[in-house]
């Protein structure tokens, strides 16, 4: 989409003491990433510090950030990336009136305000949790839930998107919920070449609960990737739990609970939000009808499109299009863009490389 669309978004990203170098750099990689149509950059990160001064790093060294906390009042959206010593911080469930909790104040209302990891601690003992959906390292799920009893805790997911206030699982899942940002500002076209740039999978299925210390399955135990994948090249038809058992040569009972422990959910649940991402690129990429975009995903109907769309994006197709149709050169011509690639088999590449990786 054109950059003269929408602004720069300012993201501060605050860099706590005993901040974790891995999840601090995710914001400035993947939000660096993301280039408009001539070029342009979509987002401007910049790192701060509670004083501007110099912070430790969990690694041994030190780091400098350009900036103290006033750029958290003028930021778009916040970004607080985990220390080890957040837990500490929050132990008594309150940032009461130190330093870390005038920085927060900082922030104005309705900013996008956002945690990686473990740094939901500190968005949790500011209050800013509390009655919402939210997420952090598993490891740490059983603690933080004794702290804030008043967060709604899901460790089984990525991530959680809840509106103005978001939050991501351990680690590498900051990617997901930053890709995910991008994936929302600006479509699934760009974010995918987010990915494609910084050579991570546009799209993990399932949630961290496939993550979490289980027995290990005997090597020669079966596996659903393969199809997943073979399913991903046939979301157009009704395919049912019985032929996805089929295929994977388990029965349907045993094909369910494998698919759950390796992508943390039903097949159902994922066949629904694969169709959806297809749908969403045929939407951003092509000018087919909404309901021949039903029948090209699966859903039979527009009115199925709608309401899937609707549950798991939380607009209609139309509202979709209208925000993320790429023109590239003016218009798209038969559901194929401006590189010469069909949408659908695009989106389908794309998700098939993250199905292979999954499980």
């Amino acid at each position: 989409m054109s950059s003269s669309v929408r602004p720069v978004n300012r993201v501060a990203v605050l860099a706590l003491d005993g901040v974790i170098p891995f999840e601090l750099g995710i914001p400035s990689r993947i939000f660096g990433s993301a280039l408009a149509e001539d070029g342009s950059p979509l987002y401007e990160v910049r790192v701060c510090t509670l004083d501007g001064g110099p912070v430790r790093t969990s690694d041994g060294f030190s780091l400098l950030a350009a900036h103290g906390p006033e750029i958290l009042g003028e930021a778009d959206t916040v970004v607080v990336p985990p220390t080890h010593e957040l837990r500490a911080l929050a132990e008594a469930g309150s940032l009461g009136t130190g330093p870390a909790a005038a920085a927060l104040r900082l922030v104005r209302p309705g900013t996008r305000t956002v945690s990686i990891c473990t740094g939901a601690y500190a968005l949790a003992a500011a209050g800013l949790l509390d009655g919402r959906r939210a997420t952090t390292h598993w490891w740490e799920a059983e603690h933080f839930r004794s702290l804030f009893p008043l967060v709604k805790l899901d460790e089984d997911v990525l991530f959680v998107d809840d509106g103005d206030v978001l939050t991501s699982a351990g680690a590498a899942a900051g990617v997901d919920l930053c890709l995910h940002l991008v994936r929302k500002d600006h479509g699934s076209a760009t974010a995918n070449q987010v990915a494609r740039r910084c050579v991570v999978p546009p799209w993990r299925d399932g949630g961290q609960a496939q993550y979490i210390e289980r027995p290990v399955p005997a090597p020669s135990s079966a596996t659903t990737a393969p199809t997943r994948a073979w399913a991903l090249g046939r979301l157009e038809r009704p395919l049912t739990l019985a032929e996805l058992a089929g295929h994977a040569g388990m029965s349907v009972r045993t094909f369910t609970r494998r698919f759950r422990d390796e992508a943390g959910t039903t097949p159902g649940q994922w066949l629904t939000a694969q169709r959806v991402e297809l749908a969403k690129q045929l939407l951003e990429t092509s000018d087919l009808t909404v309901d021949h975009i039903a029948d090209r995903t699966g859903f039979g109907s527009g009115n199925s499109l709608r309401q899937h769309m609707r549950a798991l994006v939380g607009v209609s197709p139309a509202a979709y299009r209208r925000t993320f149709h790429l023109t590239t050169g003016g218009s798209t011509t038969n559901g194929r863009t401006a590189e010469g690639s069909t949408a659908g088999v695009v989106a389908t590449a794309d998700r098939t490389k993250a199905a292979g990786t999954t499980g």
